[in-house]
């Protein structure tokens, strides 16, 4: 399974607790405070990685202490990064991650991030892929305007699709743009909050009237409620997540993706397709980061077994 990612690179500082909110002029105390990898297109790629795909990561980083680590990260878990290219006049891009046990916010210096661009892409990579996937279209400014293309290319030559919007920082959300990508794109994976936003509706079943004609499978991710799954001439259907106890939710959803989109490659569909993925969002917060708990085959179907 020959899985290329193109997206943003950048470390996610976390700083973990109860009560993170900060105070003017006061100092509050934190439980810990960790330095990982970030990116939801990163952890999806070492995600899948750990899942068993053969995975390519296409990125630009700063040739500096941060981006050197998001390379090395890359490396250790088992992605190849030739395709990331680090450049001296850049800085790499930076997440402060505030985790709680049920939720988490974030601050993002943008960095690197937005800044891949087409002529980045390396055709032969391309050109052997059997899936694509990219995370954050609404941050990946000098890609935006050219992913409904590179996917009709991809999906002519047989390689299946994936992406995940993430948050619009701009609140601008992109509909028109999204809507003439859903085509083309084999699995769409938003947030719920963020497919309300795009399809400006007050519940993802309102949302998921609103997509347009020609759209495949989207999977919808919502928290500890599960996921919806849609398909054209088909009931929406929510699938219920798994119950654990998380240590830090951070990357869940890319986990998530990958889960999802292992299990596509693999043939499942529906029900069991959703299933390997909740499952494999679920094991990813039992560890601090995106990569610290990272799922696999096994540790899928132990789960699902013992559940």
């Amino acid at each position: 399974m020959k899985i290329v990612v193109i997206g943003e690179l950048n470390v996610d500082v976390i700083l973990s607790g109860t009560d993170l909110m900060p105070e003017w002029n006061r100092e509050k105390l934190i439980d810990s405070f960790d330095i990982v990898l970030g990116s939801s297109s990163a952890i999806t790629a070492c995600a899948l990685a750990g899942l068993g795909a053969e995975v390519h990561f296409v990125s630009v980083v700063g040739e500096d202490d941060f981006g050197r680590f998001c390379v090395k990260e890359l490396e250790r878990m088992q992605v190849n990064t030739k395709h990331v290219i680090q450049n001296p006049q850049l800085k790499t891009g930076v997440t402060l991650s505030f985790s709680t046990p049920s939720d988490r916010g974030l601050m993002t210096y943008p960095g690197s991030i937005p800044l891949l661009k087409p002529e980045d892409l390396p055709e032969e990579i391309l050109r052997d892929a059997e899936h694509v996937h990219f995370g954050s279209y609404f941050l990946q400014d000098g890609m935006r305007p050219h992913w409904e293309a590179l996917f009709a290319r991809l999906r002519d030559q047989g390689v299946t699709t994936s992406f995940d919007t993430g948050w619009d920082v701009h609140q601008m959300w992109h509909r028109d743009g999204i809507d003439r990508l859903l085509p083309h794109t084999d699995l769409f994976i938003p947030s719920e909050e963020e497919i309300m936003h795009i399809y400006q509706a007050d519940n993802v079943e309102e949302a998921g009237e609103k997509l347009p004609e020609g759209v495949n499978t989207v999977a919808v991710k919502c928290g500890s409620k599960g996921a919806m799954l849609f398909r054209a001439g088909e009931e929406p259907e929510m699938i219920p997540s798994y119950k654990v106890t998380p240590i830090d939710t951070t990357g869940a959803g890319d986990a998530f993706n990958a889960g999802l989109i292992y299990a596509f490659r693999s043939g499942l569909r529906g029900l069991d397709m959703v299933k390997f993925a909740n499952a494999s969002g679920a094991i990813s917060t039992l560890g601090v980061g995106g990569t610290g708990s990272l799922p696999s085959i096994e540790k899928v179907e132990a789960f699902l077994k013992s559940v």
